[in-house]
């Protein structure tokens, strides 16, 4: 189980590949993992939006999660494997919440309840059922994804809560880490990748970043020089990923990652799950370029 001290560093949102027929593409992803687990990463993010995660059944998750614990036992590695189990159902949140922790989940990620915007009472009872179930839970604020933006003191709420350990902050600014910061609260993990060295400048513990799929090394050097209060440097350091991180979100996200991570070979194919649609010509020429000069 995974423990607020825990809660910080890089977590990776792992991508789920497909064959072209949009099968699981099991050989791909264990291929995927064994590159990313070669860099020093302090978790690992399964089922959330950059793992298609609206068009995966829980017999595919489960699949994923076990390929990953293979994995991780293969290698000799250690790290935090944390599931997104949030709907907008407060039942089968906490049905899936149960299934993670039989699956031996370290954390679940819990999204704000999305598209039937309920009131913030409703979500913060929505946050305690979910934590009661006895895995330790991410809430995570994404208000572009769930059309409701939660206020700082429903935030402080649900933090409070026995059984939640930390805060996924995509609420599309540093607004909420800021307003949190003036008194002690649990780890904050930025979700905003262009947000990320603002937000660990605010005292972020980390960041669960889909970009860091690509470069990985280089987020984690960002984090480490802020962790060591050279803010100097890891803003340098950060300011070279920029470029990258814009791409990889100029377009829906996962699209441009599974492309990038098809044309570098680490994935068989760059198939995605309708509704989602392959990048556009124009991105796979702006992203082309961006590989040749990678951030130094």
């Amino acid at each position: 189980m995974l423990h607020e001290r825990d809660l910080l560093g890089i977590y990776v949102p792992t991508v789920t590949p497909f064959l072209p027929n949009e099968e699981l593409d099991l050989d791909s992803y264990q291929h995927y993992l064994e590159k990313l687990l070669s860099h020093n990463i302090q978790g690992l993010v399964i089922n959330g939006t950059t793992g298609e995660s609206p068009t995966l059944s829980w017999e595919e998750v489960t699949a994923l999660v076990q390929m990953t614990k293979d994995c991780l036992n293969k290698l000799h590695k250690r790290i935090p494997v944390v599931i997104g189990t949030g709907t907008n159902s407060t039942a089968s949140t906490v049905k899936r919440t149960e299934l993670a922790g039989e699956l031996g989940a370290d954390a679940v990620l819990v999204v704000t309840p999305y598209y039937n915007r309920p009131p913030q009472d409703g979500v913060l009872e929505h946050f305690r059922r979910a934590a009661q179930v006895g895995v330790p839970v991410i809430a995570y604020e994404i208000p572009s994804r769930t059309s409701i933006r939660l206020s700082t003191d429903t935030v402080r709420r649900i933090l409070d809560l026995n059984g939640v350990i930390g805060l996924k902050d995509s609420s599309g600014g540093i607004d909420l880490i800021s307003e949190l910061a003036i008194s002690d609260t649990k780890p904050i993990l930025c979700g905003d990748d262009l947000h990320f060295y603002s937000m660990l400048e605010h005292g972020a513990s980390g960041g669960i970043l889909a970009s860091a799929n690509i470069q990985t090394d280089h987020f984690l050097q960002v984090y480490q020089l802020a962790n060591q209060g050279e803010f100097g440097q890891a803003k340098k350091a950060f300011d070279s990923l920029v470029p990258l991180i814009k791409g990889l979100f100029q377009e829906s996200n996962p699209s441009p990652l599974k492309w990038v991570l098809s044309n570098q070979g680490i994935l068989s194919s760059d198939t995605l799950r309708l509704p989602m649609r392959p990048i556009s010509k124009e991105l796979q020429r702006e992203l082309e370029g961006l590989l040749q000069n990678p951030a130094r």
